[in-house]
């Protein structure tokens, strides 16, 4: 368990999306020799549509989908999630890290506004970045300020190494709220101007943002997050280690043409974070020290 105590979830900000693909759960192999996770956030930081790459409709909003039964059916179970079920149910644990992620950095900082979020499972149309698919695995869309998420990544994580133990889910829900942080102060725009050194400065930081809101998160008491174990903690290390670029690229592994840090480095940049509870340890762009 790391979600505590009981009732419904704030559902305002998420909503399902997707079509095709099958039903929830079905397996996909969202980092399948780095590929796909390397061109989604290098389209999404540096100006082209993922989906001219990696496949897709043409369609530029989500908005323009048919609201399928699947669909239907998906947001349903979203709207009916519980604290209760956020600790059984991958997808309620979204959205539950959702409700606990918008409450830590609104009182984190200033001027937080909450992203969108969507839950899909196969194929997506944004609103911003164009066509998408559960291959690309979780991202985050600035155009539109939404995170998006296909819980099967999940399992593909795992079978990369990870965990898929709920605080590990976790960080990676958090990771793609920090992404929404750095659009909200400017650093993906920053990012954009530096090439792949920037872009694993963004990764880094959303790593540490990640661990920024894991320290607060089960302190004080009003928080969703029963006290965290150093057995959870190490899940979260376990599943950073497994999509660093060394790690997803193996001894194919080529430091300059990295996009998301090493294994070592996104460790270090959780650590950081959940060690020192403190955003402003997390500027990436003020060190040579990655």
């Amino acid at each position: 368990m790391t979600f505590q105590g009981s009732g419904p979830l704030d559902t305002g900000k998420v909503s399902a999306g997707g079509s095709g693909g099958g039903g929830m759960g079905g397996g996909r192999m969202a980092l399948g020799g780095g590929a796909g996770i390397i061109v989604v956030i290098l389209g999404l930081l540096f100006g082209f549509n993922p989906g001219d790459i990696l496949g897709g409709s043409d369609q530029s909003s989500a908005n323009q989908q048919p609201v399928s039964a699947d669909n239907q059916a998906l947001q349903e179970r979203i709207d009916n999630c519980t604290i209760e079920l956020a600790n059984t149910d991958d997808m309620c644990r979204i959205v539950a890290t959702t409700n606990s992620l918008n409450q830590v950095w609104s009182e984190q900082l200033q001027g937080y506004t909450q992203p969108e979020t969507v839950i899909f499972s196969g194929n997506i149309n944004t609103g911003g970045c164009g066509a998408a698919s559960s291959a690309m695995g979780p991202f985050y869309c600035p155009a539109d300020q939404t995170a998006y998420f296909d819980p099967s990544f999940f399992a593909d994580l795992k079978r990369m190494g990870g965990s898929d133990g709920p605080l590990a889910q976790e960080y990676v829900v958090a990771h793609e709220f920090g992404h929404h942080i750095e659009n909200l102060s400017g650093v993906l725009a920053k990012g954009q101007r530096m090439g792949n050194n920037g872009s694993v400065r963004v990764e880094l930081q959303a790593d540490c943002l990640a661990g920024v809101w894991a320290y607060h998160a089960d302190k004080g008491p009003d928080a969703m997050l029963a006290p965290l174990t150093d057995q959870q903690i190490q899940t979260v290390i376990q599943s950073a280690k497994a999509i660093g670029d060394d790690t997803i690229q193996g001894s194919r592994s080529n430091p300059e043409g990295w996009t998301h840090g090493s294994a070592e480095q996104r460790v270090r940049w959780f650590k950081i974070g959940y060690s020192k509870g403190d955003a402003r340890r997390c500027d990436t762009f003020a060190t040579n020290d990655l």
